[in-house]
């Protein structure tokens, strides 16, 4: 039985976790794609960012490719304790990610997203792309892919206070009771 590695060997692999970085990535892509121009515009609007939450977000998506590129060059940890957990958390997230995609589509562009997950976790699909990495980081065995992918999420915690803060200008006083309700990371407030 093989055990999770801080630095596991790098090699490209056809039994790499590439293979579900791409599941994740496709889910992602595909709502991109798929879901009209304005929603996709509200899910990835960055403008009302400050200078220093612009480098935050440059932080967090910097660290996150380092992890992408880890993730891509390293075999699956087969046979290992980690491995069926880290399927198990991976299938998890993805469910989880999904229908949180779901609920924010549905919802009019002019309330804020409070339905599906958003009912218990303000911001359910950040939560659960860190759940669905987390799950694949532990499908390759390495502690440093999972030190990489937390400096990451650190530096997204700030990029959502900062999309906290848009939303309290766009939905005003109805998002400031949805915060008092609902904690930011579901049992996290």
């Amino acid at each position: 039985m093989v055990f999770m590695e801080f630095i596991p060997p790098l090699e490209f692999s056809l039994l790499g976790g590439w293979i579900f970085l791409l599941g994740e990535s496709l889910v992602s892509g595909l709502t991109l794609i798929l879901v009209p121009k304005e929603i996709r515009q509200r899910l990835l609007d960055r403008s009302n960012f400050s200078k220093k939450q612009r480098i935050f977000l440059m932080m967090s998506k910097s660290f996150a490719l380092i992890n992408i590129i880890l993730i891509t060059m390293t075999p699956l940890s087969l046979n290992s304790v980690e491995f069926y957990f880290g399927m198990i958390i991976y299938a998890f997230g993805m469910v989880c990610l999904i229908s949180a995609i779901l609920s924010f589509i549905k919802t009019p562009l002019d309330e804020p997203v409070t339905k599906g997950l958003y009912r218990i976790s303000r911001h359910p699909q950040e939560v659960m792309i860190a759940v669905t990495f987390f799950g694949i980081c532990l499908l390759i065995g390495s502690g440093l892919a999972i030190l990489i992918l937390v400096i990451a999420k650190i530096f997204t915690h700030f990029c959502i206070l900062a999309e906290e803060e848009a939303c309290i200008k766009q939905y005003g006083e109805s998002y400031k009771e949805y915060m008092k309700e609902v904690p930011r990371y579901f049992i996290f407030f």
